[in-house]
């Protein structure tokens, strides 16, 4: 029987995310929600995604924010939980995208904060398929993959994985648009690289997306604290430290 060991470098967390600043963020709600509670659903969101990659006892988790760490949200986080801040560089997504794998020598995953269905076990299986784990003959097995990607609903991508940077792959892609994991295949096929899509999820991007995101019990409702939710500042769990420090 062969004998399974898995990649030694488990990878990384990239969470990319935008300042919960009131008229700036979540701005395709702000007709539905208000700015005000716009800026706040941001920031669950935000809290929600920490809270999950961290919980998933992968490899470390570090923010990537935009359009700076300047927001008072993203200095109470480094502050209070010991979150790696990074700032967010390039003229688009992609360029952005690229930036931080760039900054990654080994696997890394990178997931962004509108995808509340996302959770720890989609990780883990986004970890497998780039972990190459190969028998004692070298062969390999359920994974090896380049890329990993769980797609979104809207034609985007909720998840991205790598196992090494990949220059060029996020060029030629009209971001934001209903054509990102189309043009990205292509670009994929073009540079000869083996990838993996696990199934679909949806993000919360309209106003229809609050439907599915009331469902959810850590959005159930506004008024709920959010670190009643998510635990302890430096659990697996995040409190909200704009609470707690009244920002």
């Amino acid at each position: 029987m062969a004998i399974l060991r898995a990649s030694p470098e488990p990878p990384t967390l990239a969470v990319f995310a935008r300042a919960p600043q009131a008229g700036a963020a979540k701005t395709r709600l702000i007709p539905a929600l208000g700015a005000a509670a716009a800026a706040r659903l941001q920031r669950r969101l935000t809290l929600h995604a920490l809270a999950m990659a961290r919980g998933a006892a992968l490899g470390g988790v570090s923010l990537w924010v935009a359009p700076d760490g300047r927001h008072r949200f993203f200095r109470a986080l480094r502050r209070c939980c010991a979150i790696e801040l990074r700032e967010q560089c390039g003229e688009d997504l992609g360029a952005r995208m690229a930036a931080a794998f760039a900054a990654h020598a080994g696997p890394l995953l990178l997931i962004g904060t509108d995808c509340p269905a996302l959770q720890a076990e989609h990780l883990a299986a986004a970890a497998l398929a780039l972990s190459g784990e190969e028998d004692e003959h070298g062969d390999r097995h359920d994974g090896g993959n380049d890329a990993v990607f769980i797609p979104a609903e809207d034609g985007g991508y909720v998840l991205v994985g790598l196992r090494r940077p990949q220059p060029g792959l996020f060029e030629g892609v009209d971001w934001g648009s209903d054509r990102v994991m189309a043009q990205t295949r292509q670009r994929l096929s073009a540079l000869g690289l083996r990838w993996c899509e696990l199934p679909a999820l949806w993000d919360v991007d309209r106003p229809a997306d609050l439907i599915r995101l009331a469902t959810l019990a850590a959005f159930a409702t506004d008024s709920e604290p959010t670190g009643g939710r998510l635990g302890t500042r430096f659990g697996t769990r995040l409190v909200d430290p704009c609470r707690e420090a009244h920002c």
